[in-house]
């Protein structure tokens, strides 16, 4: 366990999206610093971190002097290059650590390690080549995904399998890249929780959401999402379970499909988390604040929900209904992205049901 953070302190930040520049915001709030590092140029974090460096992560030499400024780096996503991580980890300490990064850039190394924990997966196989592919069809049937093993979000680097004869399709699909197939799973809802660890192994959880997506992209999540007390409490043990055994500081989400024997994990994602947005008006300690306390080495915060709430997703052409949004008491909260493209998420809402 190393010292905690001084006030003052600065937290670097691999990535300049959304969720950097909510993480900066919470940072500012705690009197600490960000400095983001982000290959693309104007980023939506740029607005509110203290520092911004722009480069590739094969810039050796940015990577170099991003590292020696801060006193512990974080990320927004999984996808970071390993020869960056492996320059940056001998300059500052690294929260999430390496392992939950490897762990879940790969679906079938973060399936395999579930599965090792004794946690309910879909059925997979691993898929390099059409032989493959048959064979898993013969042994999980149809219907089925086929999934890239690395990089894929929001629906992308997947294809489905109704039948065997799409199997080829689906193959080319994905374009020859490592692949894992996923087995269809009966369920009636999706929830996640976010769930936080400290560098002291305290660990805490936030209540389930409820998700509901289309076109594979996060549309709404509700809180509390709808759970037996049973199940509830199997969620967040789920969660604990996971943020154990990776050794885990800081921030993570965790989906979990409902199905009438139980839960089963879809995923983990080794960061603050979309569906994880909600806290920012349902909790006094939203998952941002809670995040950086974690890799800041402090206390973690009072994850209790205080409301009942809805989170929307402002996707696209969507940002457009922000005026009327601003009339009906919404919490709006807007990532300052210039582009307006389908499918891209520009910002979102949250609506207070119910107070608690």
């Amino acid at each position: 366990m190393t010292d905690p953070l001084h006030v003052g302190a600065t937290i670097g930040i691999l990535g300049g999206g959304q969720l950097g520049r909510m993480l900066s915001v919470a940072a500012s709030r705690l009197g600490l610093r960000t400095h983001i590092f982000e290959p693309g140029a104007n980023p939506p974090a740029a607005d509110v971190a203290h520092r911004v460096t722009t480069a590739s992560y094969d810039d050796a030499a940015a990577l170099t002097a991003f590292g020696r400024s801060v006193d512990v780096i974080t990320y927004e996503f999984e996808n970071i290059p390993t020869s960056a991580l492996d320059l940056l980890e001998a300059l500052a300490p690294i929260h999430p650590g390496r392992q939950a990064l490897a762990t879940s850039q790969d679906r079938l190394t973060e399936k395999t390690f579930l599965q090792r924990l004794g946690l309910q997966t879909a059925p997979f196989a691993d898929i390099a080549a059409m032989a493959d592919l048959t064979a898993a069809i013969a042994r999980i049937g149809t219907p089925a995904i086929l999934k890239t093993r690395r990089m894929g979000y929001d629906g992308k680097g997947q294809a489905r399998i109704m039948g065997p004869d799409d199997a080829a399709a689906a193959l080319a699909d994905i374009e020859g890249a490592p692949a894992i197939l996923e087995g269809f799973i009966d369920f009636s809802h999706e929830v996640s929780v976010i769930g936080a660890r400290a560098t002291d192994g305290s660990v805490a959880c936030y209540d389930p959401g409820e998700n509901l997506h289309e076109a594979g992209i996060l549309r709404t999540t509700t809180v509390p999402a709808r759970l037996t007390p049973a199940l509830r409490t199997d969620a967040v043990l789920i969660a604990a379970k996971i943020l154990n055994a990776l050794d885990y500081v800081g921030v993570m989400g965790v989906e979990l499909f409902v199905t009438p024997q139980g839960l089963i994990v879809n995923e983990f994602a080794p960061r603050v988390h979309n569906s994880g947005h909600w806290t920012q008006n349902g909790c006094i300690i939203c998952q941002f604040e809670q995040h950086i306390r974690a890799i800041a080495g402090w206390p973690l915060g009072d994850g209790m929900r205080h409301a009942d709430v809805v989170m929307e997703n402002l996707i696209g052409e969507d940002v457009n209904r922000v005026p009327d949004l601003a009339k009906t008491g919404a919490a709006i909260h807007l990532y300052g992205k210039s582009g307006v493209k389908p499918g891209r998420k520009m910002g979102h809402v949250n609506r207070i049901v119910k107070r608690a």
